[in-house]
């Protein structure tokens, strides 16, 4: 990457990127055709920043603090990012996910799962929040702002695409990577960990890392898949993290069916409504790793940039500020 020119002005940033993760946040800055020297934020901001444009459109990126992965502190990034630049119009939540896969949705590390608004949701559900009526059922309570529509038009626009021809998100990650930061193709790409899913009543044995020690015969049989999907739905979010597959596939059918887990969403969509974007890491199950996390975090901000470039800038202008 070039030598970083000066910035824009803070009114002229249009695309407010959130991650969870420092990982999340390399992978992010990666997708950045050019990076901007620091801003100044104001005063009430205490968030980290990554700057730059992808295709002339102005990104800023922040990161949750170390260790406060949860709904209350995205928020409170999101609501601190406005501040410093109110003329932010699109939001991306970018990251990892715990995939949620079943016989009719061939969910596989590494695939991206996109928010999509449906009936009443913005595509994105608090699963812990909400009540039990006297038949055990789940009703939610509430409802989160669904994301800006030159948001989902894009993602329309991405998915007619992908109806034509095979989404090239790993491609595109591997040439935008090569052009950026050459020295992360090695560990952001395709890890050589095989992808291996097991049945929901098979729980990793205790006290060992990784899978070697696993069951084999206990392995969920499917056909063999190397190319990405895309997956577009609902997503549920919550402050807690999902390692437990049974526990996973109750709240999934209590919510109609989703497509994955994650823990900061929910605390993004009243007051920065947003697009939410997850790289499949795991499976929200008992053999939960981190073997892919670094490949998933990629292809999910390959997917965003994918997003960026095809907005076009006199509809992004159009759209009203987040705040």
């Amino acid at each position: 990457m070039a030598d970083r020119p000066d910035p824009p002005s803070n009114d002229q940033f249009r695309v407010g990127w959130i991650c969870a993760l420092p990982t999340e946040m390399a992978a992010a800055t990666a997708m950045l055709d050019q990076q901007f020297n620091s801003l100044v934020q104001d005063k009430s901001d205490h968030n980290s920043y990554a700057y730059g444009w992808i295709r002339h459109i102005n990104v800023v990126i922040a990161c949750l603090p170390a260790g406060l992965a949860d709904t209350v502190t995205a928020a409170t990034v999101a609501s601190q990012m406005l501040r410093s630049f109110q003329s932010i119009k699109i939001g991306l939540m970018v990251g990892v996910g715990g995939g949620v896969p079943t016989p009719h949705k061939d969910i596989r590390l590494g695939d991206v799962v996109v928010s999509k608004p449906a009936g009443q949701s913005g595509g994105v559900v608090q699963y812990d929040r909400g009540k039990r009526t006297a038949g055990g059922v789940f009703e939610k309570t509430g409802v989160l702002n669904k994301p800006p529509d030159v948001l989902l038009n894009a993602l329309n626009k991405l998915r007619a695409d992908f109806e034509r021809h095979a989404p090239q998100v790993e491609e595109l990650l591997t040439e935008t990577l090569r052009k950026t930061s050459p020295g992360m193709l090695n560990t952001f790409c395709r890890p050589d960990a095989v992808d291996k899913l097991y049945r929901p009543d098979y729980d990793h044995p205790r006290d060992t890392g990784d899978c070697t020690r696993c069951d084999p015969q206990k392995l969920v049989r499917r056909s063999q898949r190397t190319e990405l999907k895309i997956h577009s739905g609902i997503i549920a979010s919550g402050n807690s993290v999902i390692k437990d597959a049974a526990e996973r596939d109750k709240i999934s059918k209590d919510l109609g069916g989703i497509l994955c887990f994650e823990t900061e969403a929910a605390g993004l969509m009243d007051g920065f409504p947003c697009l939410v974007i997850r790289g499949i890491c795991d499976y929200a199950d008992s053999h939960k790793n981190n073997q892919w996390q670094r490949f998933a975090a990629a292809t999910a901000a390959a997917y965003a940039r994918m997003l960026v470039t095809i907005m076009p800038p006199s509809e992004v202008e159009k759209t009203q500020p987040a705040q």
